[in-house]
């Protein structure tokens, strides 16, 4: 299994000149594309933009929530390099002593072989609803209190019904 390595940079909010780049959008994207190219060469691949909350302060007692543009890279941990995946495995046991049975009428137990040893997600996630709670039908939901007032229950409020807190 590979592990990475994260790098969070603040993303570019303003264009730089650069030549051929007219518009706006030219020059941002221009200052971006720079901005990747550098990471790039040292070693980062690019994941995705991510625009993150941060509460800061603002004056000397209140906080406001600000919004910042990050960019995501990663890269695999040099460890990992060209490593192949590890399988954790059991260490062998010694082999088992000999049994002697003192009453042969009684069926000799098998001792029961350990697990396989599997990597860990090398299965995909099923289900825990077991197949026969599948087939049965749905229990029908319970009937809703009427919207108004009714002669059959007396302790309901006047006037219509405004939603759960009024019950």
């Amino acid at each position: 299994m590979s592990s990475y390595e994260y790098n969070v940079i603040p993303a570019p909010a303003r264009a730089e000149k650069a030549k051929g780049a007219r518009t706006g959008i030219d020059r941002f994207a221009a200052t971006l594309s720079d901005v990747l190219n550098d990471m790039a060469r040292d070693g980062w691949e690019y994941v995705r933009a991510e625009t993150l909350p941060a509460e800061e302060r603002s004056g000397l007692t209140s906080r406001s929530t600000v919004y910042h543009n990050v960019l995501i890279f990663r890269r695999a941990l040099a460890s990992d390099v060209g490593a192949a995946p590890r399988i954790e495995s059991r260490p062998a046991e010694p082999p088992a002593a000999p049994r002697i049975e003192t009453d042969l009428a009684a069926p000799s137990a098998e001792p029961a072989a350990p697990p396989a040893v599997r990597a860990p997600f090398s299965q995909p996630m099923r289900s825990t609803v077991a197949p026969a709670a599948k087939a049965a039908p749905a229990a029908p939901r319970p009937a809703e209190p009427p919207l108004t007032r009714s002669p059959a229950h007396p302790l309901t409020p006047p006037g219509p019904r405004l939603g759960p807190a009024s019950r």
